[in-house]
């Protein structure tokens, strides 16, 4: 994830709230598209189509960002932010910052279901051949993270990719029971 530039000849890009409405330069929301070669549908699935072309825009999924030069940075999947206690987390932030503790090979953060605040981060964690780590230790270091984007739980397993090395995080909110949780993304 980072910059992906600007928009090219003829096309715009604008970034938009929950709300529809644009955000203000520098706050994080949904990517929108408009321009020469946009798809028009989705082949038979006029349902898709209708969420995600919306008054010709296409809303990609992808939550970013614009900075005061004007150019745009992908932040994480729309599907993927983790809403916990009403603040809205980035999973690849924290897995970017994860990266940088010595023991870890890979990382995948997902949300898992939570009583009290709707959902928590979970951080699988795939530790790298002939390091060790406890939670403890991974704890420790995510003391210089801000509290509300501290993984609450930390699991040791190995992180699936698929053949393209995208993490595979639909298998892994299946095998951590948090499944439910992508499909009241239409209620964010």
């Amino acid at each position: 994830m980072g910059a992906i530039g600007v928009p090219g000849y003829r096309w715009e890009c604008k970034i938009v709230g929950e709300d529809g409405h644009q955000v203000r330069q520098g706050e994080v929301g949904e990517l929108c598209v408009k321009g020469p070669g946009l798809m028009t549908c989705y082949y038979n699935d006029p349902e898709a189509t209708a969420e995600t072309l919306i008054d010709g825009w296409l809303h990609t999924g992808d939550m970013a960002q614009q900075d005061d030069e004007g150019f745009y940075w992908l932040v994480d999947r729309k599907k993927d932010v983790i809403i916990t206690g009403g603040e809205n987390l980035y999973p690849v932030q924290i897995e970017d910052f994860l990266q940088g503790y010595f023991a870890i090979q890979d990382v995948a953060v997902i949300g898992l279901p939570d009583e009290r605040l709707g959902e928590i981060a979970a951080a699988i964690i795939e530790l790298k051949p002939g390091r060790g780590a406890t939670e403890a230790d991974i704890m420790d270091y995510c003391r210089k993270l801000p509290r509300y984007k501290r993984p609450r739980k930390i699991i040791f397993a190995d992180v699936p990719r698929n053949a393209t090395g995208k993490i595979e995080k639909p298998l892994l909110r299946e095998r951590y029971g948090a499944t439910g949780l992508v499909g009241k993304e239409s209620n964010r």
